[in-house]
């Protein structure tokens, strides 16, 4: 995504996009095409929402289904309404204090996001905004699986608000706008590697070790629907075409190379995730195969605008492997993420930046990294990942602290047992 704000100076780069193109002074020109496309991919990424719900859904126990489920859901209308109201200006309004930290309240209230486009764009300014808030609004929806099964639902409102404000707001200023220090520093990160998944991932797992493990209660603490599962892995897959293809701004081949490469990384993490799954189990696990994919979507996120179809191939079948360490990891030190959001996200996310830094080419865009001479761009890399951890963890910690506090985070042991969709939502998802 940082590849249209240097053609705000740049020809050459003039046909490519970013978002930190929309903060520009001079307007640009519509493309219908273009923003056909935005349209679109505005859609893909919304359906990425009940993709995940399904996909959570299949992974908890009956009895916690709808709750599951409604984390996403409910998720999604919090985060559109605060994004209006202030996150998108914390995002990519112009830094007024000089830190490059976060952005001013030039846009609060969607104040001057309207029908033209910004310079070098040609989009709709107020599409640009709309499309950014679906990727604000799954990314604090990833956080949910960490802590599925257990936390208030008071308590996971007023934690999904706080932290898309203080969290991923100021995050996705650092890497996205043009005056943030990340993106100032030369860090690329085309659609997320950061920004999303990293963040979501260690914020995930701070999570899990501040609300404890699940109570067992007698039960196998196995998914009950891993048929839903892969239906939401699918539409996550079919969704993340326009999170990753749809942040070229453009209908353009960047666009395209975007499309391929996610899908060639996402099928070669799930052959390597389902062959480790084989090698370490002697089962070819299908639920090992929908996580795959989704580690896969996960690495190439960042990498989706600056790889080639090769580079993808070694990312996707790199992070397979990894990630699914990852999740043998977490269970032997008895740590509770529930759906693993740290394992696949957070080390995937992380991957994947890091990754960025090793595979991207000016074959496909402006920025080289290691295989074209560029070692520097490894260390960029490197500093975003752990600027964006180190942040992300001790707000966090913060965040389910004063929520615990003034609310408490955990359900009572009674309503634990007896399941959140009946004890919380008075509703069952099957009949008996």
């Amino acid at each position: 995504m940082r590849r249209l704000a240097l053609a705000l100076t740049s020809a050459l780069l003039a046909a490519a996009a970013i978002p930190a193109a929309a903060l520009a002074a001079e307007p640009g020109t519509i493309d219908s095409g273009d923003t056909a496309w935005l349209l679109i991919a505005t859609a893909l990424v919304m359906v990425m929402l009940p993709g995940l719900a399904l996909f959570y859904g299949g992974l908890v126990r009956r009895k916690n289904v709808l709750s599951t489920i409604m984390h996403s859901f409910f998720g999604l209308a919090l985060v559109s309404v605060i994004w209006v109201i202030v996150g998108f200006s914390i995002a990519f309004a112009p830094d007024a204090t000089g830190t490059g930290l976060f952005g001013g309240l030039d846009f609060f209230m969607f104040n001057g996001v309207g029908l033209e486009p910004a310079a070098g764009s040609t989009i709709p300014f107020v599409l640009f905004a709309g499309f950014q808030l679906m990727f604000a609004a799954i990314t604090p929806a990833l956080i949910t699986g960490a802590f599925a099964e257990r936390k208030r639902f008071a308590s996971f409102v007023i934690f999904t608000v706080l932290w898309s404000v203080f969290v991923y707001s100021p995050i996705a200023h650092w890497v996205w706008a043009s005056d943030g220090w990340l993106f100032t520093l030369g860090a690329l990160d085309f659609a997320g590697g950061t920004v999303v998944h990293a963040s979501s991932g260690v914020s995930a797992l701070v999570v899990a070790l501040l609300i404890g493990r699940r109570a067992v209660n007698g039960d196998t603490m196995e998914p009950h629907d891993i048929p839903m599962t892969v239906l939401g892995a699918g539409l996550l897959w079919f969704g993340w075409f326009g999170f990753n293809a749809g942040s070229a701004l453009a209908a353009n081949g960047l666009a395209a190379n975007a499309l391929v490469v996610t899908n060639t990384a996402a099928g070669a993490a799930t052959i390597t995730w389902v062959l480790a799954s084989y090698i370490h189990k002697r089962k070819v696990s299908v639920l090992g195969a929908a996580c795959g994919a989704v580690a896969g979507l996960v690495a190439i996120t960042p990498a989706s605008g600056f790889v080639t179809a090769g580079g993808a191939l070694v990312i996707g079948l790199a992070v397979g492997g990894l990630c699914y360490s990852a999740t043998l990891l977490r269970s032997r030190l008895k740590i509770d993420d529930a759906l693993d959001v740290f394992a696949v996200h957070g080390v995937g996310g992380t991957f994947g930046a890091v990754a960025t830094g090793v595979f991207a080419t000016t074959a496909i865009n402006a920025f080289p990294g290691l295989i074209d001479g560029n070692p520097g761009q490894v260390g960029t890399q490197l500093v975003a990942v752990g600027a964006t951890i180190a942040y992300a963890v001790v707000a966090t910690f913060v965040i389910v602290k004063v929520v615990d506090v003034v609310l408490g985070i955990r359900v009572n042991a009674r309503e634990e047992e007896l399941g959140l969709d009946v004890a919380v939502h008075g509703e069952v998802a099957y009949q008996a």
